[in-house]
């Protein structure tokens, strides 16, 4: 066997294969031989069929298959000892009235290489990399919201600004029969709320849906419909009020505390509010990660300019998925995945020069920390050494596990190398501002 390559430009060569009889004639003869010793064919007894039958019946698919999968084999070896960095796989090229018969037998493939180019972390316009912190107003909102959540319900005899009513919403047509309970300081419609007040137990009022809520993502709940019946419902729905309550919020005690933070974690309203603080800005830490890892893929995509192997690319991906694709839908297929496959490529480059490959020690410990941290939801928060490596052999033996904890593991070590190594701007904001600036 011989195998050599052509260089046609940059991205793109051929690999020639030629094959001798001697190759691989021996492994089809014994094949053959095991096939005729097993072959039941009408007119012959077991084991005696004549080989020129056997041959003539099975040896052309034999040959074929055996071949191929030398060309498989020794292909696989080439690339990697003259460690060539390709994109797909090898294409075969078409070769009409090909000779099976020949002694010596031709092969060409068509490779489509990885472009060669430099990965810079540090564009000239720095990348922001948000810092979001718990304002007043918002550890305020929620001190307001754990005194309420804790609090009591006195009853009440009519209904005034601030109170829950409880009752039942119901409008035949629209199929609507649900109980609920409205907090009136989440109504917006000063209409709606001049109907409530005054009002007892045992009335009822008609509201209209339409601008109901200050916040429409409260209206299907209410009414128990799915959320898609609700956009834009404009209609008249009867509210019979069963029960008017006034929520006392609760007193900032020790043990309220206790039951909020644990057993003497927190002794005051100040420490309370230090501790909303800092777990609010530790939650707001994964979405301004999430964020800056989004927005460095997306400049290293701007700006990492290099050529790949595009006609190769799109003739690969047209005949080489479960169905063969039109010249058309594999050029279309290319540009949907073009911009992935080009990060991909970014990240194979940053991970091989900055060291980052995954270690299987590293994956187990990680696989460990995920575990602990889950253990501890549940109230097991200092569980045995070798609990945990049993826990974690049976998560790593399953494949789909190792991939996705293995995709957290990389994105966690390129998460770090963007902050330690990338031009990054910090910029301080509230987490409205960041939801308002980031999502509008």
């Amino acid at each position: 066997m011989n195998i050599t390559k052509e260089q046609i430009d940059p991205l793109n060569a051929v690999l020639k294969v030629e094959l001798s009889r001697e190759d691989y004639q021996d492994k089809v003869d014994n094949i053959l031989k095991d096939y005729r010793k097993n072959a039941n064919i009408p007119g012959f007894r077991k084991g005696q069929v004549p080989m020129g039958l056997i041959k003539k019946q099975y040896g052309k698919a034999v040959l074929v298959d055996e071949v191929n999968k030398l060309l498989q084999d020794n292909l696989n070896n080439y690339l990697t000892e003259e460690k060539l960095d390709v994109l797909g796989n090898p294409l075969p090229k078409q070769q009409d009235n090909f000779n099976w018969e020949a002694d010596d037998l031709a092969f060409e493939f068509e490779l489509g290489l990885a472009p060669d180019f430099e990965v810079s972390l540090s564009p000239k316009k720095g990348i922001p990399h948000y810092k979001i912190v718990a304002d007043k107003k918002m550890i305020d909102d929620q001190v307001d919201r754990i005194r309420k959540q804790y609090g009591k319900l006195v009853s009440q005899e009519v209904i005034g600004s601030e109170n829950e009513v409880s009752g039942n919403f119901f409008n035949e047509e629209a199929e609507i029969d649900h109980k609920t309970t409205l907090e009136l300081d989440k109504i917006k419609s000063k209409k709606a709320l001049g109907a409530l007040k005054g009002k007892k137990a045992g009335d009822t009022v008609t509201l209209k849906t339409k601008g109901l809520f200050k916040e429409d993502f409260l209206l299907p709940g209410t009414l128990g419909i799915p959320r898609e019946k609700a956009e834009n419902l404009d209609i008249e729905v009867d509210f019979t009020i069963a029960e008017i309550n006034k929520r006392e919020p609760a007193e900032l005690t020790q043990d309220l505390f206790d039951k909020l933070f644990g057993p003497d974690t927190v002794h005051s309203e100040k420490e309370m509010r230090t501790k909303i603080k800092e777990d609010s800005e530790a939650q707001f830490q994964q979405q301004s990660d999430q964020k800056l890892l989004n927005d460095v893929t997306e400049k290293l995509i701007e700006t990492t300019k290099f050529d790949l192997p595009t006609e190769f690319l799109q003739k690969w991906m047209q005949n080489t998925g479960e169905k063969v694709l039109s010249e058309e839908e594999a050029r279309d297929e290319f540009e949907k995945s073009e911009k992935g496959l080009r990060y991909q490529l970014i990240e194979g480059k940053l991970i091989k020069e900055h060291g980052l490959e995954l270690q299987f020690e590293e994956l187990r410990d990680f696989a460990k920390g995920f575990i602990r941290s889950q253990m501890a939801q549940y109230g097991q928060s200092e569980p045995k050494e070798e609990d945990l490596d049993a826990i974690a052999a049976r998560v790593l033996s399953n494949q789909d596990e190792v991939k996705r904890l293995s995709e957290q593991l990389m994105s966690q070590k390129l998460l770090d190398l963007y902050k330690e190594k990338a031009n990054l701007k910090t910029k301080e904001v509230t987490y409205d501002d960041f939801v308002k600036e980031v999502y509008g």
